[in-house]
């Protein structure tokens, strides 16, 4: 089974983490699943993740409560909280709303955390198919951001056979997408959990279910970059990014290190798109029921650095209120033929003021030149040919053609970007 054909070009999609954090709730993620099959699906966007925490009744924004009592089954597997998700009931988990979602030809996913719930430990349940109980297998390695679980001894066959277990129990319910957290980068442990990324692994393949893989938190160790590569389709690079200049000039560090592993069925990632309206119950990052507090030249800026680096694009903000910038953000089509068909891409040039990135497709060349200066720069055509860009070609951000040496120089306003397919 190879599993790098479950995502041979970046997946696109929307995480309901930005906006609501840990508490989203089933008439949420139908209503930004309806909004993406009537006005995204045919750009590509396809996956609509319910993040984490969904099976905590008491989950109302992006703040966990510690040893909050959590929604199980009898084998230890976590099911979805009735109240928030009423179409779980009945012990139909997550299956009713997979089927929704898949009915608008859409795919779905959900956020897992690494181990098996502390509370199973406690109240002694069973591993599914073996004589051991949760407490058997778990080990006293835990997050130490979330207090939900402990880590899993898959050095024991039981333990393989509890991940086994819960990929089975997805399949079962049709999903898509499992963005596994606190596992890729551990800030306690020092690097990636590759036992239980390997049992994840083992588990979809063995599922037969095509589930795109995707490592959290980051940065995931840049030594591990062959590893990921053998066991996940995606992985982040960062930690949780947000609306704010400076985490987005930083990533054009994590980009250029980056770019070169990924390829078809693996993807770097960038972490989620913080666009449009955000913050609604999730208080992260800067805080606050918001707009996003990036300029629309710093969007244009993350969606270039994103789509060239060719990171996952996933959406943050709540899809129903989009407006029309927005909108034209996510549904440019020569930046997503860029996003999907590049098989080269990287830096060719930085100082103080500019950053230039070359890409290359079967049929086209791009090259773009960000400002990342807090001052608009003019480039004459000699500063320009000096980059290696050329003077003419298709502007993709202005949607039209251009010759530069009728107008002798570029412009580019601070942290924007100028986006040149030829």
């Amino acid at each position: 089974m190879d599993f790098r054909k479950f995502a041979t070009v970046p997946p696109k999609g929307w995480n309901s983490w930005d906006s609501y954090g840990a508490s989203v709730r089933e008439e949420e993620i139908k209503q930004n699943a309806e909004y993406m099959s009537e006005h995204l699906k045919e750009f590509g966007w396809e996956y609509l993740t319910v993040d984490i925490q969904w099976y905590e009744p008491t989950a109302n924004s992006s703040k966990y409560h510690d040893f909050a009592h959590l929604v199980m089954d009898k084998y230890a597997r976590l099911m979805p909280d009735e109240k928030r998700f009423p179409s779980a009931k009945n012990g139909m988990g997550f299956k009713p709303l997979a089927d929704y979602i898949h009915g608008l030809g859409l795919k779905f996913g959900i956020h897992i955390m690494r181990g098996i719930p502390r509370q199973a430990v406690y109240e002694g349940l069973p591993v599914k198919g073996t004589d051991k109980t949760a407490k058997d297998i778990a080990l006293n390695n835990i997050c130490p951001w979330n207090s939900d679980m402990y880590g899993v001894d898959v050095d024991s066959p039981e333990g393989q056979a509890y991940y086994d277990s819960l990929i089975e129990l997805y399949a079962s319910w049709g999903v898509d997408f499992i963005k596994c957290d606190d596992i890729a980068n551990s800030v306690i442990y020092k690097g990636t959990h590759k036992k239980e990324v390997e049992a994840l692994r083992k588990a979809i393949d063995k599922s037969e279910r095509d589930m795109v893989l995707s490592l959290s938190p980051g940065p995931a160790p840049l030594d591990n970059g062959s590893f990921l590569q053998q066991n996940a389709n995606m992985w982040r690079i960062t930690d949780d990014f947000w609306d704010d200049w400076s985490l987005l000039l930083n990533m054009f560090d994590r980009a250029e290190r980056w770019s070169g592993l990924s390829r078809s069925g693996n993807w770097p990632d960038c972490d989620m798109l913080p666009l449009g309206h955000i913050g609604i119950r999730s208080v992260d990052g800067p805080g606050g029921d918001r707009q996003t507090r990036f300029t629309k030249a710093e969007q244009k800026t993350m969606m270039s650095l994103w789509s060239m680096m060719q990171s996952p694009l996933i959406m943050g903000g709540e899809l129903t209120d989009l407006d029309e910038w927005t909108k034209s953000l996510l549904t440019n089509i020569e930046l997503l033929n860029m996003d999907n068909n590049i098989f080269e891409k990287y830096q060719t040039y930085r100082d103080s003021e500019k950053i230039v990135w070359y890409g290359r497709s079967d049929e086209h060349e791009y090259y773009a030149i960000f400002n990342i200066s807090d001052v608009s720069i003019e480039l004459s055509n000699e500063e320009i040919d000096e980059l290696n860009v050329p003077n003419s070609g298709y502007d993709i951000w202005q949607e039209k053609q251009i010759n530069l040496l009728n107008a002798k120089s570029v412009e580019i306003d601070t942290h924007d970007v100028f986006l040149l397919k030829v």
